[in-house]
């Protein structure tokens, strides 16, 4: 999980917002600050042009190799579209057909439900923490959609007034980092149910309107 905020990635001018929820797959990219080297090769594998690059490699091998074969390699585009066809659809994606059989929908149901009870407890501390008494707090969860690599999850929290992606305090990020992915909802399992339903954006809103005076009293004593 990567918390998309001011603090946490190399070029904040991607959190501008226009309108709710703010999507980054396909639209920005995100680099987060002290990444290792797993984490880049991640992000890199999201250049759609890079992995056309890396698909159609074997057959410039081939050409090189085989003088032979250079020209009629070089006059065949329906064979290099069929290749990038396989690889985006068939081996990065899970087929349309095979969707269904990912995840039971009920146990898919069960994940969401507490993902979004979750997501709801922690908007609740951000919001007691902050003492908003007005405007919807959205918590936006967003993975990208290629099956075979490992999860990339973006999670953002994000407020109507303005509109704007909130710059979170090193406490708010804790509240993030503590509460959500818990118990049997792991951001493997949201994946795979993200994967069944063809919907990689998840939007949880919270109105600040129903903050507890526990919750708020909870945050005023640290």
């Amino acid at each position: 999980m990567l918390i998309v905020t001011h603090d946490t990635i190399r070029n904040p001018s991607v959190l501008k917002v226009r309108q709710l929820p703010r999507k980054f797959f396909g639209r920005a990219t995100v680099w987060p600050r002290g990444m290792g080297p797993g984490l880049f090769l991640r992000i890199i594998v999201e250049f759609q042009i890079l992995r056309y690059f890396l698909t159609l490699t074997p057959l410039v091998v081939v050409a090189l190799i085989w003088n032979g074969a250079a020209l009629p390699l070089s006059q065949a585009p329906v064979l290099m579209l069929i290749l990038i066809w396989w690889l985006e659809t068939r081996v990065l994606r899970v087929p349309a057909s095979r969707r269904a059989r990912l995840i039971d929908p009920a146990a898919a149901d069960r994940g969401l439900d507490a993902l979004r009870a979750q997501a709801r407890a922690v908007l609740t501390r951000i919001a007691a923490h902050r003492g908003l008494k007005q405007g919807e707090l959205h918590l936006v969860i967003e993975q990208s959609d290629l099956w075979t690599a490992p999860p990339l999850t973006y999670v953002s929290v994000q407020w109507d007034k303005g509109p704007e992606v909130l710059s979170l305090t090193p406490t708010e990020m804790q509240i993030l980092r503590d509460g959500l992915f818990q118990g049997d909802l792991s951001e493997r399992r949201l994946q795979r149910i993200n994967q069944s339903q063809n919907q990689f954006l998840r939007d949880i809103t919270f109105d600040a309107k129903g903050v507890s005076a526990h919750a708020r009293l909870a945050a005023a004593l640290g």
